[in-house]
């Protein structure tokens, strides 16, 4: 019934008791466990003010410094993802990893959809409660739009 599950794993202790869960979901149904991490790069830009005129300056990010922001996000998700797949691997479930960058719900879903996933296990809440109150949670989101089941832990 439930052998294929995606559980998005953001580091958050919500994420990780949803791990738990997958495992023992996995293990009742002989299940296999993908695990997915979404991570955006949002980098304030410099503002250059234009000395020969009152007009505002243009925005300007240089590229190197959104390279070094977007490297450090990657590799902060690589290893929530490696942890996880550790954790599972000591539980005896083998557990395939998932990095990708965009917009946390939308990434989520489409993964669920193109790895035909039978549900999806994930936290209540996430790292950023704030965001989650400002721009409604992502939990939420996941559940509107699955194609699947979906389980949210606390």
């Amino acid at each position: 019934m439930f052998n294929k599950i995606l559980v998005p794993l953001d580091g958050s202790e919500h994420s990780l008791k949803a791990l738990g869960i997958a495992i023992k979901i996995a293990k009742k149904f002989d299940g296999k466990i993908a695990l997915i991490h979404v991570y955006s790069v949002s980098v304030r830009p410099v503002i250059v003010p234009e000395p020969s005129t009152l007009t505002p300056g243009i925005p300007i990010t240089a590229p190197t410094e959104y390279s070094r922001v977007a490297e450090a996000v990657r590799e902060a998700g690589a290893r929530i993802l490696a942890q996880g797949k550790e954790r599972a691997k000591a539980e005896g479930i083998e557990a395939e990893t998932i990095l990708r960058e965009g917009h946390v719900v939308h990434e989520i879903v489409k993964a669920a959809e193109d790895g035909k996933f039978n549900l999806i296990v994930m936290g209540a809440r996430g790292i950023s409660k704030i965001k989650e109150l400002i721009l409604g949670s992502v939990s939420d989101g996941v559940i509107r739009n699955a194609p699947c089941p979906v389980l949210v832990t606390k």
